[in-house]
């Protein structure tokens, strides 16, 4: 077998070529990951399920087409963590809620399928934040994930499980889901790439709703081609998913592989700056811009003050359509059933079934939601958050009458330490403030490493913000601003790795 300290240490692109070469095969790969889970995961906590047998059958399905002579995809054979809120046939999708604790769907979600038939080997379901609420990966019914960097530290959320399986390298790959920054928030503070696509570019289908206007899948990596590479495999139009876009995907690996930023109008935004940010980050974040300028972009300040209200209209928005979304955990369809004993009627058997099954963020969220849409509420509160995701997306579309791509720091500190913010919801919230308005306005959004905060020593992350379907414009800008970043700081995961 080929040295496993090697294989899990390479890129998802190497790994996918090697195997295609038959320089080694993917059950090895696979085993070689299956091991590193068996060592680490019991300090850093990234997964819920490992899918030992699973993952196996697929990695020899790959080595048997691979001796048949059949051309292999791109990623065929690749290990990869997948966030446990994808429904997986015949493997337990818990949601991270106690609410679905045993259920092992009878179907696979449009990602999990599309994965599958790429020869993506899928180890296992990550651990996420309950039902994707939250930014720490704490509200999870599981335990908390610690950050490989420090584990102390939170690795992120609500996709903490998935950053920090690829940052441990117990995965080449992960999915996330991004509702308000959590793909690219748990990649800034474990030094990964993470990409929210364009609203609708990935499907949701068999995906477990959070807030239907602004969930949306998409991939993670330690590099922006690896990245690419797992975005073209997920995208593009499908029928189950009325939301699903159906255009052509952008040309994501092609603008991965050929990165350049000469000649590019990149807005700097003024909002996202100043009190809450963390002086290294900051410090990383200016270096980078004018790492751009060396590259040959014209870099301008753009002010998009709408963004100012982002973070309030979005806990007006999404915990309404929380409140919609999880009236379907009853106790009476499936999931959890609490106090179905014989002497509780219909109605006490849902009320003592919502109370065991969901968590305190998420009940925090149903309530808000539900008082939003009530009768004479509705129009001052949630109509009055729906304008001003209007405004903010007139504010993008303004800006991007002048840039090509916007950037900011992607969260305004590094990693903070677990249980520092529990129990203050605003300060855990303030973690999404950079990422929430391209949710709202549905625009395409990556967060990848530009170094490590001079003070603590913890990875920093850099948002590039594109266009609805120009995605390939944060992977031509992103591969541009990797390349030089570890031509003269060093790649974080590549070659400063924490050690487990």
């Amino acid at each position: 077998m080929a040295d496993s300290s090697g294989i899990i240490r390479q890129t998802a692109a190497e790994t996918a070529a090697q195997i295609a070469a038959g320089d080694v095969s993917a059950v090895e790969v696979a085993e070689a990951h299956l091991a590193r889970i068996e060592a680490v995961d019991e300090k850093v906590h990234a997964f819920l399920h490992v899918d030992r047998e699973g993952a196996l059958a697929q990695a020899r399905d790959v080595d048997a087409r691979r001796e048949r002579g059949e051309q292999l995809g791109p990623l065929a054979g690749v290990p990869l963590a997948l966030k446990d809120i994808f429904t997986t046939e015949g493997v337990p999708t818990t949601a991270g809620s106690k609410m679905l604790q045993g259920w092992v769907p009878p179907y696979d979600a449009t990602v999990t399928r599309r994965l599958k038939e790429a020869g993506v080997v899928i180890l296992g379901k990550t651990n996420m934040d309950e039902f994707a609420m939250g930014s720490s990966t704490e509200n999870s019914a599981y335990g908390h994930t610690g950050n490989p960097w420090d584990l102390t530290r939170i690795p992120g959320g609500s996709g903490g499980g998935s950053s920090a399986a690829i940052t441990a390298y117990m995965a080449a790959l992960a999915i996330g889901t991004d509702t308000g920054g959590s793909i690219r928030q748990p990649a800034s503070v474990t030094g990964t790439v993470g990409v929210k696509p364009t609203y609708g570019g990935v499907s949701r289908y068999g995906m477990i709703a959070f807030s239907s206007s602004l969930d949306q899948g998409g991939p993670c990596a330690r590099t922006v081609l690896d990245a690419a590479l797992l975005h073209e495999v997920l995208a593009g139009h499908d029928p189950m998913d009325s939301t699903s876009i159906d255009a052509p995907v952008p040309a994501v690996v092609e603008a991965a592989r050929h990165g350049s930023v000469a000649g590019t109008r990149v807005g700097v935004v003024k909002e996202f700056r100043g009190e809450g940010y963390q002086p290294g980050v900051m410090q990383r974040f200016d270096e980078a811009v004018e790492l751009l300028r060396e590259l040959g972009a014209e870099v301008v300040e753009v002010s998009c003050p709408a963004f100012d209200r982002a973070l309030a209209a979005y806990y007006l928005i999404a915990p309404a359509e929380v409140s919609s979304n999880l009236a379907r955990y009853d106790g009476l369809r499936y999931g959890l059933r609490a106090g179905d004993d014989g002497t509780h009627s219909a109605e006490e058997v849902t009320s003592l079934t919502r109370a065991a099954g969901f968590g305190p963020e998420v009940k925090r969220r149903i309530m808000l939601g539900t008082y939003a849409l009530s009768s004479g509420y509705y129009d001052a509160y949630y109509g009055s958050a729906q304008k001003v995701r209007t405004l903010i997306t007139r504010d993008f579309e303004r800006a991007y009458e002048q840039v090509d791509v916007l950037v900011s720091p992607t969260t305004p500190t590094t990693a903070f330490p677990i249980g520092e913010r529990v129990d203050d919801p605003m300060a855990m919230y303030l973690a999404d403030l950079c990422t929430i308005p391209s949710n709202l306005a549905g625009n395409a959004a990556m967060s990848l490493p530009c170094g490590l905060a001079p003070e603590d020593g913890l990875p920093v992350g850099l948002q590039i913000i594109a266009p609805a379907m120009a995605d390939d414009r944060l992977y031509k800008v992103g591969a541009a601003v990797e390349a030089a970043f570890t031509d003269r700081w060093g790649h974080p995961l590549l070659e400063e790795a924490p050690a487990l």
